[in-house]
């Protein structure tokens, strides 16, 4: 018996996006910026993904979507396509819970000069907005803040954030690649300049993303070249996997409204269950949350018998897939900066572990999980479960 439980990693490319993706390789395989009927198939198939993507989020114009190589890509194209514009430093101001994308992008500006604020969470991961209008200064050109925290599933006040900053000026960028098609998304409504997502989180291929820019939104491009998409990302565009996110992201668009309750619910079946095992405790918010994830924390890590790696290795043994939020560097573990920026130990940060739920997932693979884990709690740790 195998359970895959770390859709927030990657999905499961659905049949629908690959049917679509043969079907441009073998039959709508020329180059969309070439005029001739072949060139022109391409191209069509291009445009016909970038309505659907901006329908995902309610984009009012499919020429807002700027086709990327993935996440990380998107966030950098917004980072960097602001701060690219100013020949003198500016400041700008992150969350400190960001995804590695937008924190270490960051971090190369620090070097160059510009000015960073980090915005402080608190213990369940949420950003007070007060505190981003208290950082907000004459220069501050960008804020970002993550839409839905990857590791610990916290869901941010964009709407709010977003019109904080737009009253002050600044342009407002959210990293929304763990949201996107598991909340409804509005563009308009969020005050949102610049939005990242990546189509290998919703059943697309791995190797295309998006980034959502407002009209009248000006970026500097990364990729000098030819010009392709509205001269931001100059290069020839992967069709067939543009096609195949384009096709994910309509079906996420039309499951979305069953599919999210239904992902609560076994989120939430999953927090009750693992309640009842002593040692573990709950990261991030009870409701602004990810409606697909659980994260969770051993109150006794040491990081040489006991982390987060511990677990998924032990659960892998037992055919289940699931992530930790340690990293690992020269062989010696490091804190999950995530947990470490919201409160927790260092001993705690070293515990992270995050299940995730996806469209295979179903109640039985929720029970069946909890149980291994107990038991595999039990085993490792045969003295933690009696002294609580």
């Amino acid at each position: 018996m195998q359970i895959y439980l770390d859709y927030s990693a990657t999905t499961p490319t659905r049949k629908e996006a690959i049917a679509v993706m043969q079907t441009v390789l073998t039959q709508q395989w020329g180059n969309p910026s070439s005029l001739h009927e072949w060139g022109q198939r391409a191209a069509m198939v291009v445009e016909q993904a970038r309505v659907q993507v901006a329908e995902l989020i309610n984009a009012a114009t499919a020429e807002s979507i700027v086709f990327t190589s993935g996440g990380t890509e998107a966030n950098n194209l917004a980072i960097m396509g602001v701060a690219r514009l100013y020949t003198v430093p500016q400041h700008l101001i992150i969350s400190s819970i960001e995804h590695s994308a937008i924190s270490e992008t960051v971090r190369l500006l620090e070097i160059w000069g510009w000015e960073v604020t980090r915005l402080a969470v608190d213990v369940k991961g949420r950003v007070n907005p007060l505190d981003l209008k208290a950082a907000l200064q004459d220069n501050t050109v960008l804020v970002s803040v993550i839409y839905g925290q990857s590791e610990v599933g916290t869901v941010q006040p964009i709407a709010e954030l977003g019109k904080i900053a737009r009253s002050h000026g600044a342009l407002f960028h959210t990293d929304a690649v763990q949201a996107a098609g598991r909340l409804p998304i509005d563009v308009q409504e969020l005050s949102v300049d610049l939005l990242s997502l990546s189509s290998h989180k919703i059943y697309g291929p791995q190797g295309v993303g998006a980034l959502y820019v407002r009209p009248g939104v000006e970026l500097m491009h990364l990729l000098a070249g030819g010009g392709q998409e509205m001269g931001l990302r100059s290069g020839t565009q992967a069709v067939p996997i543009i096609a195949g996110f384009g096709v994910a992201a309509e079906l996420a668009a039309q499951e979305l409204p069953i599919e999210t309750p239904r992902l609560i619910q076994l989120r939430d079946r999953a927090f009750a269950q693992l309640a009842e095992i002593p040692g573990l405790i709950p990261t991030g918010h009870p409701y602004h949350r990810l409606p697909h994830h659980v994260s969770m924390c051993l109150k006794n890590a040491d990081g040489e018998k006991l982390s987060g790696k511990t677990l998924v290795r032990h659960l892998n043994l037992a055919g289940i897939g699931i992530s930790a939020g340690a990293a690992c560097h020269s062989g010696k573990l490091s804190p999950s900066p995530i947990l470490l920026a919201m409160g927790y130990s260092e001993k705690a940060a070293l515990g992270g572990i995050r299940i995730t739920l996806g469209r295979d997932t179903t109640e039985a693979d929720i029970d069946w999980t909890v149980m291994v884990l107990k038991q595999v709690l039990e085993r490792v740790t045969p003295n933690l479960l009696a002294i609580y």
